[in-house]
Formats: C-alpha cells, sequence, structure tokens
C-alpha cells in the first residue's frame, strides 16, 4: 500500500502546473476566492494546472470555519447544478426525435456540473482522504435544504466510483501491524469500546481471534472498515463470552466450527451510505476457511441500537396493544437503571421483552417497508438469517441504555443468502429462525411505520 511514488508524481504534475499558470499570468492572486478558483477549475484548463488549482482550492478550504464552509456548498449548490433550460431543451430534442445522440445529449444536460468539479479536484495529491472529510462536514447541513441534499448525491455518487470493490485491499489485522494502524482501531471501534493496548492484543493476538480490514491506496493506513472475529465451536449468547480474558484452552479450540463476527465498525464518517460491510464478511468467509476448513456456520453477535427508543415510541403510542395493563406497569420499571438486580422482576420483564424485541424486528418497519433498526438493515440486506435474540447478553451502561441488555445472533447461511436478500428486497419479509417468531405476538403483515427522520442510526 506505498502509494508514495504515484503521491511524488502527482506533486511534480502540481508543481509543473503552477509554473504554467504562472507563466500564462493566469496564476490565482491572493484575492482569489475559493468560490472563483473553482470556477476557474471547472473552466476547462489543461490538466497540470488544474491540478494545481484543485490544490490551491482544498488548501483555501482547510482554513475556512464551519460558516464559511456552507457557504462554499450552497455555491456549489447554486452555481454547478444543471441548467433547467439546457435540460428542457434536451428533453424536448428527445420527444421529438428519439434516438442514440439525443439521449447522449439530455445524459450530459441532466448531469450535475458538480460531478465534474469533483473529478477534477481528485486530481490534487492527496485530494480523495480531503473529499471525504469535506462530505462529512456537508452531512451535517445536508438535510437542511434540497439543494444541499442533491450536492450530497453528487459527492455519494464520486465516492462510490472512487471506492467501489475493485480498489479495495482485504488486509488482517495482528499485533504485528503497525502502531499507527493499532492506533485507530482502538480510535475507531464503535460497538465495543477498546480499553487500551492489554485490550486490544486480547482481541488480536491469541489463536481464536481474527480482525480484517479494508484499506483504499488513497487513503494510506487508515482503514475503511473492520470486523473483529472470533473463533468458536458454539454460537455465543453473550458478548461475556467472547471478551472474557478468561477461555479455552487452545488444545480445545482446535478446529473451530464457528466464525463470530462481533463488531463491525465504520471508521470514515465521510463515506457514511457507502456500503463496504457486505463485500468485507463475504471476503472474511473466504479467508477464513481457506486456512480453516473446519469452520461451517458464520453468525454474528450484534447490538440493537433502536431497539430502547422505538419500545418507548410504542409504548407511548399504544402499539402495543397486545400487551395488558400488567404487563405495562413491569415495562415502566424499565426508568430504573437497577431493574435488572431484581430477579423477580426481570423473570416477569423477560417475556415482555423478547415479545416487543421479535416485534421490532419482524412486524415494524420503516417507510420503505425495511426493518426499523440499522443493524437489521444491514444483515438481513446482506442475505442474513436473524437467528436467536438474546436475553441479557450485553449488560454494559451502553447495551442496557440502547436495548435493554438484548443482542441477536444473525446466521450466514452461503446456500441461503440470494434467496434472503431477494425475499427482504422485494417483499420486505424478515427471514427468521423458529425460535424468533415464537416470541411474536401480532401478525408479522401488521407494520409499524415509523418516519425515516426516527430511524436509529
Amino acid at each position: 500500500m506505498n502509494v508514495s511514488f504515484f503521491g511524488e508524481l502527482l506533486t511534480a504534475i502540481s508543481e509543473r502546473g503552477r509554473h504554467l499558470l504562472d507563466l500564462s499570468g493566469i496564476a490565482p492572486s491572493q484575492g482569489e476566492t475559493i468560490e472563483s478558483l473553482s470556477e476557474a477549475l471547472l473552466s476547462g484548463r489543461g490538466e497540470a494546472s488544474g491540478v494545481a488549482l484543485a490544490q490551491e482550492i482544498l488548501a483555501l478550504y482547510r482554513k475556512l470555519d464551519d460558516e464559511a464552509r456552507l457557504n462554499f456548498f450552497l455555491f456549489l449548490a447554486d452555481r454547478f447544478a444543471a441548467d433547467p433550460a439546457t435540460v428542457a431543451n434536451a428533453a424536448q430534442a428527445y420527444l421529438e426525435t428519439p434516438g442514440p445522440d439525443a439521449l447522449r445529449r439530455l445524459t450530459k444536460a441532466v448531469e450535475s456540473p458538480r460531478q465534474e468539479f469533483l473529478h477534477r479536484l481528485n486530481l490534487a495529491p492527496g485530494a480523495t482522504a480531503e473529499i471525504v472529510e469535506m462530505r462529512n462536514d456537508l452531512l451535517r447541513h445536508a438535510s437542511s435544504t434540497e439543494a444541499l441534499a442533491a450536492v450530497d448525491r453528487d459527492f455519494v455518487s464520486a465516492l462510490t466510483s472512487w471506492f467501489n470493490r475493485g480498489f479495495l485491499v482485504l488486509q488482517r489485522i495482528d499485533w504485528s501491524t503497525p502502531a499507527n494502524i493499532l492506533e485507530k482501531i482502538i480510535r475507531y471501534e464503535a460497538v465495543h469500546e477498546i480499553q487500551g493496548w492489554d485490550d486490544l492484543r486480547r482481541r488480536l493476538d491469541p489463536a481464536d481471534r481474527r480482525c480484517f480490514a479494508f484499506f483504499h491506496p488513497s487513503l494510506v493506513d487508515d482503514p475503511l472498515i473492520f470486523v473483529q472475529v472470533a473463533l468458536s465451536r458454539d454460537v455465543p449468547g453473550s458478548i461475556r463470552q467472547v471478551l472474557e480474558e478468561e477461555r479455552r484452552a487452545p488444545a480445545e479450540m482446535r478446529d473451530p466450527t464457528t466464525a463470530v463476527f462481533y463488531s463491525i465498525s465504520n471508521c470514515q464518517p465521510g463515506l457514511r451510505g457507502i456500503s463496504f460491510g457486505n463485500f468485507l464478511i463475504k471476503q472474511v468467509v473466504e479467508d477464513l476457511t481457506r486456512p480453516i476448513p473446519s469452520l461451517k456456520n458464520f453468525v454474528t453477535l450484534s447490538p440493537i441500537p433502536g431497539f430502547a427508543a422505538w419500545l418507548q415510541r410504542a409504548r407511548t403510542s399504544n402499539l402495543l396493544n397486545y400487551f395488558d395493563a400488567t404487563d405495562l406497569a413491569i415495562l415502566d420499571n424499565l426508568s430504573d437503571e437497577d431493574w435488572i438486580a431484581d430477579e423477580a422482576l426481570a423473570n416477569a420483564m423477560r417475556p415482555l421483552l423478547m415479545a416487543a424485541s421479535s416485534h421490532y424486528f419482524l412486524a415494524a418497519k420503516n417507510i420503505h417497508g425495511r426493518p426499523v433498526d440499522p443493524v437489521a438493515r444491514f444483515h438481513l440486506g446482506n442475505g442474513a438469517r436473524l437467528e436467536r435474540i438474546n436475553w441479557m447478553a450485553n449488560t454494559s451502561l451502553r447495551g442496557m441504555k440502547e436495548a435493554h441488555g438484548l443482542m441477536v445472533n444473525y446466521r450466514y447461511d452461503l446456500r441461503d443468502i440470494e434467496r434472503n436478500h431477494e425475499l427482504l428486497a422485494n417483499s420486505g419479509t424478515v427471514v427468521a429462525s423458529k425460535s424468533v417468531r415464537s416470541y411474536l405476538r401480532v401478525p408479522e403483515a401488521s407494520q409499524a411505520l415509523v418516519p425515516a427522520e426516527e430511524e436509529a442510526g
């Protein structure tokens, strides 16, 4: 992943571009703004001078405060949008005389100039990483107006092409990985916090542990996404079984049968909405089974980040009409952080939370007809099956706050992945085991729709 040669090459091109700008008398002056330089970049100058301009734009952007960055995005929305009159004329021409040439002109007319701007901006050395950060800034404002949402769609389109699967490199992360990358693994871990170097070593060094990450040549030594894996002979029902320091002796772990994906963390907020996880899991399964043929089962131990918030809304909106007054009174105790310490209360709470969680997964839908839970959408969308809901699987402060201690196992059966994916995509059907379905107290067709803005995650 050493790209220094290409970085030096781009830097040389940039310096040559600056020289050409100086000779032409059109070098950027101190008075030029990021907006004027952006218009110049899109004006069609040569590639070398374009590289220099792109570098100037990125340098100016780094100096902007948050308000000035918002104004820059509004400028992109206003000045680099497709021209309505050109689009209308091209559309009318196509309707009057359909054909390849008319279609080509229409396609060109509807494409936002922002796409070309981003591609030219990406010519500068190190620009890809900076554009990812730029999109992270944009995300804070993108929902405020439709114009900025359109700008974000152009960023997503560009980044999706730059970060397609063909450019991604899968690397195993172990204790011999360079320290600067290991530090980022600690920092980026988003599911189960890593408590320093000793904790990281316990997750990487033992024979029953694996960690894999996707990298991109433009983001040297900075992972895009990584997954932590535990090798086992059974399907864990709690995070304690995975993270506890005292595990089975190595001899007992010979020929593991189950790979448990217990943490998947996206590392680049600016790449939100650009999916790498489905590629990651499939590639990791392949890389694991090659040296360990005894592996037959591939499961997750996953959080349910939206369950507690959904349950609170469901209780106040009378969505849980299959619970009687006594049941609802028991659920009222969820506001007491110590309810789990009362054994009798916990025993009474268990069937209610299992019923509500099965409703959450199998019957509750967002406005697109998909599961409400973001982690569920990810795994079920990749073709997994909802295998098991685990009681008191994560009693950490975060686990209790987000999901009242529940976690789930999703199972990846390579024979059924495509079928499961198609069922969800075509009809919104969640493929789940009999044990999960046995908790459900409402018909699955009874979809509890929630607005998109209320979705967890």
